[in-house]
């Protein structure tokens, strides 16, 4: 009874109306190494088009951005990139920019937002950064500094990356993730399937089996297939005789296909390419997704890597979303450290 579906919360749509985006400002040249500055500048770029500003008016179009800052001189360098943006900097520590799986995910409800905490345990146990476990609590404490909300804490593990909602009951995740040893061991399928219901308000919990290749999140969803509307989900289709993820995209497609929702209804299943074989500078396959985009009040944010169905992708994915621009920026930076662009921002709904 202390869940919050209990207490009326929902976790809404991507789609719905946003208050504002948490970020964090890429900072940690030990991780980043040579790929700190470009990261950076693919950073900015996506927080313009998040904001979305136009230049005549200087009118917001999009989102505010709540952008992390690790410490003092991270924060003036933010605030300088960042200028002409509506952005508030946030002097908390953080291990790294993977908002989606560190920061806590926000609901809605009849008495106005919720923040919900999950345990978090470095993905495995794989990348156990310093105060990545506490940010969500620190994120949910500022968060409420300027919108006062209930908060919820649930005792298991879960990125927010391993899930994806339709707003309308059915939520999408994956095996390897979710049912991987390394982050519940003692939980089944069905415990599972209950806590998801009870945390996000959702009806119908469907399982696709694995992710992309030299996935470091082991499948999160937000890589392989994501909801465009209720009951519609996209996936992508192999590119290339060399595509190293061929198999997979198939199976994705075909267990999407045999869905329905939570209403019963089979799933709608559309497919735009996949960046093909995308390799980082060791030559080694990169978990590369155009389905890795961001959904602001205004744009549809789609990662692009120098692929040559980058522009195919960006065009097909715009006509799912004919309200809002649809705009393809370079992430092959920001992807050496493992994400892209859904993987870096947490949206905070009305």
């Amino acid at each position: 009874m202390n869940s919050p579906s209990a207490f009326g919360y929902r976790m809404p749509a991507e789609w719905e109306k946003h208050d504002s985006v948490w970020l964090a400002w890429p900072s940690h040249s030990h991780l980043w190494q040579e790929d700190l500055e470009p990261a950076q500048e693919e950073f900015i770029e996506f927080c313009k088009a998040i904001a979305d500003v136009d230049a005549q008016s200087s009118k917001v179009r999009g989102e505010r951005l709540n952008v992390l800052v690790a410490d003092l001189e991270a924060g003036a360098k933010a605030e300088l990139a960042l200028r002409n943006l509506p952005v508030q900097l946030h002097l908390i520590p953080f291990g790294d920019i993977w908002l989606r799986d560190t920061a806590p995910i926000f609901l809605q409800g009849s008495e106005g937002l919720a923040s919900l905490r999950f345990q978090f345990n470095g993905w495995g146990e794989k990348y156990n950064l310093p105060f990545d476990r506490e940010l969500a609590a620190e994120i949910a404490k500022a968060s409420a500094q300027k919108i006062p909300h209930r908060h919820f804490s649930v005792p298991w593990v879960l990125e927010g990356g391993s899930i994806e909602v339709d707003g309308q009951g059915t939520c999408l995740t994956s095996r390897q993730c979710l049912l991987n040893p390394n982050r519940n061991p003692d939980l089944s399928q069905a415990d599972l399937e209950k806590g998801l219901k009870e945390s996000f308000a959702v009806q119908k919990i469907l399982w696709l089996n694995e992710g992309l290749l030299n996935d470091h999140t082991d499948g999160h969803i937000d890589t392989i297939a994501r909801f465009v509307a209720p009951g519609k989900a996209l996936c992508m289709r192999a590119s290339g005789s060399q595509d190293p993820n061929s198999e997979i995209l198939q199976e994705i497609e075909r267990d999407l296909r045999q869905m329905t929702d939570a209403q019963g209804q089979a799933l709608q299943v559309f497919t735009v390419p996949s960046p093909g074989k995308v390799l980082n500078f060791e030559d080694e396959v990169m978990p590369a997704s155009y389905l890795n985009f961001y959904i602001s009040n205004s744009a549809v944010i789609v990662p692009t890597y120098g692929s040559d169905w980058d522009q195919d992708a960006v065009a097909e994915i715009a006509s799912f979303f004919p309200e809002r621009r649809t705009v393809g920026l370079s992430a092959k930076s920001i992807l050496t450290g493992g994400g892209a662009f859904h993987c870096i921002s947490q949206q905070q709904p009305v």
